[in-house]
């Protein structure tokens, strides 16, 4: 387990040259953006409507459009590629503000390692506005087909069957695809990948008994959790989830390094106005941190966080030293 989080993917001059690139990509102007935003802002999202990173872009753009009030933000659902297509239209967006991403860990951290060809350069052509949640995720598996309802009754299940057990993904190279190897190498049992096109299918082919067992955001499992359908079995962030308050995390149940949380952030392109990153900075830890919208991020199972643009930096080179590591130890490569 040791190597996939000791972070070793990047050398610490390469690490520190993303940081550079990441804080300094909106430019040294810092003219005020008092006018900012005098028209509608658009929001790319990478996943369908209804989808956890929909219901949060939906939450900010009202949280936002409030706020602002004379600029509605208008989401803009792009869903494919694990988030791929929308960070691609949002590269080539103008750098004037108006249009954002709600880039995640997956897109903008192991996009860039995991693809052979990549048409955009997370350092190079965006630059980092604040994480607005972190995402945990459960070992979700279908109680009618795995006879299993902790954490070492599953692993012990899955060591006893015949052939390799089948793990479902809410796409190839995002971070539920690198969790089941994760986890797998963790503790020594050596799953099957199957790949759907998002986390609603993913989900559909768990409860139909086409696979095992998923990764999945806390968010969208846990009304398939409640209903019965499903059995979370354990939580992989360093909490119990507020919105799955009895399932036990992974450290609880005697694995104690196996933490794996993703993000979401907002993004502009690089060369956005250094005015209107700070002013958007502010106003989207603002929304972020107001009692409503905690609320309601945490009732959609995310842990809201609101950081600064320097925080958000930060995380993103320590997390492209730890997933880096990961995709490469698996060998993957998309095209």
């Amino acid at each position: 387990m040791e190597d996939f989080l000791v972070a070793t993917a990047l050398s610490r001059r390469h690490a520190l040259a993303l940081l550079a690139a990441l804080t300094g990509a909106a430019g040294v102007c810092a003219q005020p953006a008092s006018s900012y935003p005098d028209k509608p802002v658009r929001l790319l999202v990478g996943f369908p409507a209804g989808t956890g990173p929909d219901i949060l872009a939906r939450l900010l753009a009202q949280k936002l459009s409030e706020t602002w009030g004379n600029a509605n933000v208008i989401v803009d659902n792009k869903p494919g590629a694990g988030g791929v297509i929308a960070a691609s239209e949002a590269a080539r967006a103008p750098a004037d503000g108006y249009t954002l991403l709600l880039g995640l860990t997956g897109n903008m951290v192991i996009a860039p390692v995991s693809y052979r060809k990549l048409p955009y350069d997370p350092a190079k052509d965006f630059v980092p506005v604040s994480q607005v949640v972190s995402n945990d995720f459960v070992l979700l598996t279908n109680p009618a087909k795995v006879p299993a309802r902790n954490l070492a009754q599953f692993v012990d299940w899955s060591s006893k069957q015949p052939k390799s057990i089948f793990m479902g993904t809410f796409g190839a190279g995002t971070p539920g695809h690198f969790a089941a190897y994760i986890f797998g190498d963790a503790v020594k049992i050596k799953p099957e990948v199957v790949h759907y096109k998002n986390t609603g299918d993913a989900l559909t082919g768990l409860i139909s008994g086409d696979v095992h067992g998923m990764f999945a955001s806390v968010g969208v499992s846990a009304p398939q959790v409640k209903a019965g359908k499903l059995a979370a079995l354990a939580a992989t962030g360093p909490a119990r989830n507020p919105a799955l308050p009895d399932v036990p995390t992974m450290k609880e149940q005697g694995q104690a390094d196996l933490e794996i949380t993703s993000w979401f952030g907002i993004f502009a392109p690089a060369q956005t106005p250094d005015g209107v990153i700070r002013k958007l900075s502010a106003d989207v830890q603002k929304a972020i941190k107001s009692p409503e919208m905690q609320a309601k991020i945490e009732a959609a199972g995310f842990t809201p966080t609101g950081t600064t643009r320097e925080e958000f930096a930060r995380i993103i080179a320590s997390d492209a030293k730890v997933w880096g590591d990961a995709v490469r130890t698996t060998g993957f490569k998309a095209d």
